[in-house]
């Protein structure tokens, strides 16, 4: 049925479709609930610390005993920069006299940790199939470690440079994330959002310059862009935001509403949430702030300031403060079962690729 198995042998899966790791909106049950479907269901590892993870691995190999990929963010942390941060909190004084916050008690912290010895330990020990990285690699101990315990590699490439590089270094497997993705950009060689191309452009330039096989993200939300991607020269498809409206999903109240509402022309690439441009839905900070702010210190350092806000604002109602993480093709979401949105998506893909409408 498909052009390319290479991602169903290399992973065991059924369907060449891989649920995005979406870290704060989703976790063990939209995991099990693609894996069900014979996909690859993911967790996002960059905001939970050791036991969470652990429990949310627990729960899912509870509930299914299909492959599951447990994902991690490798940045450098940054050094600390008070004045930097400072600057920072006074660029939003605004909104904390709004809403009654005392900046001075607002604590400071990176928000997201970087793959590390213990991260590589947990791999060691939980043992998962799949292990996908954000923003890099690891450097190269951790890495041979992460494949020595069964894993198969993946990572994020926003650029062909940046895919011959993840080949290089033992990607098993790449994916291609087009300028339409949402959420946090993977982009590791320079810091150049402008120049970053789209997934119809990217993913056949990338397919021609490495031999691994590759995965295709951004702007995919049905059967017709995975059926796309595949003519494109993909071997399966990641989606991420068309997963975010479906019930197995942590997304929040005020984000499903926004999502609910979304067009093609409201997402935007903004930093003023975590400090790294991250493709989400317009909002007030949004607007009022960037999306681009110089002031914004280096990921993940900018949480922290926002972080009080968001927690009011959402506490009275309102998801202008929030990150509101969604790709181009938000619009084409459903909020459905996300085993029977994975079983859609790819077998529309097929008929379509089958000729058969």
């Amino acid at each position: 049925m498909w052009p390319d198995r290479r991602i169903l042998d290399l992973f065991s899966i059924e369907r060449p479709i891989l649920q995005a790791p979406m870290a704060g909106s989703s976790g063990s049950e939209l995991a099990i609930a693609v894996c069900e479907a014979g996909g690859l269901g993911s967790l996002p590892c960059a905001m939970l610390g050791a036991g969470q993870i652990r429990n949310e691995i627990g729960i899912i190999r509870q509930r299914t005993n299909r492959p599951v990929n447990l994902n991690f963010f490798c940045h450098t942390p940054p050094e600390a920069d008070p004045a930097r941060e400072s600057a920072w909190r006074r660029r939003l004084a605004g909104y904390y006299e709004e809403f009654g916050i005392d900046p001075g008690t607002i604590p400071s912290g990176p928000g997201r940790n970087p793959f590390s010895e213990e991260s590589c330990a947990l791999v060691e020990e939980l043992r998962p199939e799949v292990v996908s990285f954000h923003f890099g690699l690891p450097e190269a101990e951790l890495l041979v470690r992460v494949k020595a315990a069964g894993a198969r590699v993946i990572a994020s490439a926003t650029t062909v440079a940046e895919a011959v590089l993840l080949e290089q270094r033992g990607c098993d497997a790449i994916i291609a994330q087009g300028a339409e993705a949402g959420g946090h950009r993977g982009i590791f060689l320079n810091d150049d959002i402008s120049t970053q191309p789209g997934t119809m452009a990217l993913v056949p330039q990338m397919v021609d310059a490495v031999s691994v096989p590759v995965i295709a993200a951004g702007g995919i939300a049905d059967g017709r862009g995975m059926a796309a991607a595949f003519m494109l020269g993909a071997a399966a498809v990641q989606i991420g935001t068309a997963y975010l409206q479906t019930p197995e999903a942590l997304t929040g109240a005020g984000h499903r509403a926004a999502l609910a509402e979304a067009r093609d022309d409201r997402t935007v690439l903004t930093n003023v949430f975590t400090g790294r441009p991250a493709r989400g839905l317009l909002n007030r900070i949004v607007l009022e702030v960037g999306p681009m702010s110089a002031d914004a210190p280096a990921f993940p350092l900018a949480v922290a300031a926002v972080a009080p806000l968001r927690s009011k604002g959402e506490a009275a109602g309102t998801s202008d403060f929030s990150p509101l993480w969604a790709g181009q093709a938000a619009a084409l979401g459903r909020a459905i079962p996300a085993g029977d949105l994975t079983r859609d998506i790819v077998d529309e893909a097929a008929r379509l690729l089958a000729g058969r409408g």
